[in-house]
């Protein structure tokens, strides 16, 4: 572990100084080379996928699992669109020239080492191996064990890029031991590792956060919810929530729970209920919804789960500020949403909801490094400290001060 932390410590040296044009075309070397191998990535993905059904993972995780020519298209493509952003190594953030002459500069720099602790999906390999080295840092990754041999399969893919460009392979590699113990060890490396990004599992993200030496930024259960007001647009309002539970219900921005204003309730919950039965979702209700379609009781444990399935809790609730407060006491401060055509009210909700992202009129499922034009993301922080909601290249960067002077002293 020493030697291979030492490794990943020299990398970034390496990798902090390339230009931003170097970068860009290692990165679509690092694209072609995915479509190029991508049958030796979907048959090593196989293996992962028998791992999967003798293991009896769930639909959802089986879901994120999968790799087909498609997704993997979608992979290079990710690096690609991470290519054609802007450097932010070296950006000036600010500048000015002080009292006694001093010219001062607050310039954008790479973390360092990175740590991202992840599971299920092998895609975020590539993107957070893309997204790290166009911020000038090195990667140490640690995948889910039930993804072994897609992740080793696309890091050999991306590794043998850097080789093939005189670059050192520790810029972007994979912890050699992938156990309990393994990672417990890595996150106790604050002298080689600068930060560690844990997404995953509630277990997980609570283990790495109580045990880390290291700097942390949490990738925290997703539990969303979608608010409606009793101003909402009623055609939007389902369409909306629909996508928001059922278009990839399994997944971190997927709404968990829907609040609905009491005035509106009686007459949007029977078209929603419908909606929702066409697409298989099963669903929980407080009383008063239960008085108005016939869902199963929502227990105080429900509105705390995150599902990442195709079921839903529902809440009636007496006003905007009661949904906030809802929001408040079972959110994970992910994302949330209010549907309404009142100005006030969806202010009021965009102001007050403490979430690192708020919609108005809008699927939570947009919360999405992709969707907001990062090309990717290493994780949705759910941190308010340093970096929060979707991260991409910019919030993989720090700063520094520089200083010019000419011979002041003090």
């Amino acid at each position: 572990m020493e030697q291979f932390l030492q490794d990943a410590k020299k990398a970034k040296s390496i990798i902090a100084n390339l230009s931003g044009e170097v970068k860009n075309n290692i990165l679509h070397q690092m694209s072609e080379a995915l479509l190029g191998n991508a049958l030796y990535i979907i048959r090593e993905n196989l293996k992962d996928i028998e791992y999967g059904r003798t293991n009896n993972l769930s639909s959802s995780l089986m879901d994120r699992l999968l790799l087909n020519p498609s997704r993997i298209e979608d992979m290079a493509n990710a690096i690609n669109e991470i290519a054609a952003l802007k450097n932010p190594v070296g950006k000036i953030l600010d500048g000015w020239v002080s009292e006694n002459g001093l010219n001062i500069e607050k310039v954008a720099v790479p973390i360092g080492v990175i740590g991202i602790i992840y599971e299920s999906r092998p895609n975020v390999t590539s993107d957070t191996a893309a997204l790290c080295f166009k911020s000038g840092n090195a990667c140490i990754l640690k995948g889910g064990k039930e993804a072994e041999f897609s992740n080793q399969a696309i890091a050999k893919v991306l590794q043998e890029v850097l080789q093939a460009n005189n670059l050192p392979i520790s810029a972007i590699s994979l912890l050699p031991d992938s156990s309990r113990e393994g990672v417990a060890n890595l996150i106790k490396q604050d002298k080689y590792v600068d930060l560690i990004i844990p997404r995953g599992g509630e277990a997980l993200i609570r283990f790495v956060n109580q045990n880390s030496s290291v700097p942390v930024i949490k990738h925290d259960k997703g539990l969303c919810h979608t608010y409606i007001d009793k101003y909402a647009d009623t055609e939007k309002a389902i369409k909306i929530c629909i996508n928001a539970k059922c278009q990839r219900p399994g997944v971190c921005n997927a709404m968990e729970t829907l609040l609905v204003h009491q005035e509106l309730a009686k007459y949007i919950l029977p078209p929603l209920y419908k909606e929702f039965q066409a697409n298989g979702t099963e669903l929980y209700g407080c009383e008063n919804t239960r008085k108005l379609i016939d869902v199963k009781v929502a227990t105080e444990d429900d509105f705390y789960t995150e599902y990442l399935a195709n079921i839903l809790s529902i809440k009636i609730v007496k006003d905007t500020n009661e949904a906030i407060e809802h929001i408040e006491k079972y959110g994970s401060g992910h994302s949330e949403a209010i549907i309404s055509e009142s100005y006030t009210e969806v202010n009021k909700f965009l102001n007050s909801v403490d979430s690192a992202c708020v919609y108005a009129n809008a699927s939570t499922r947009f919360t999405d490094g992709g969707a907001f034009g990062f090309g990717a993301e290493v994780g949705i922080s759910t941190n308010k400290l340093h970096a929060r909601g979707p991260m991409g290249i910019n919030e993989l960067t720090t700063y520094k001060f520089k200083i010019l002077g000419n011979g002041q002293i003090r």
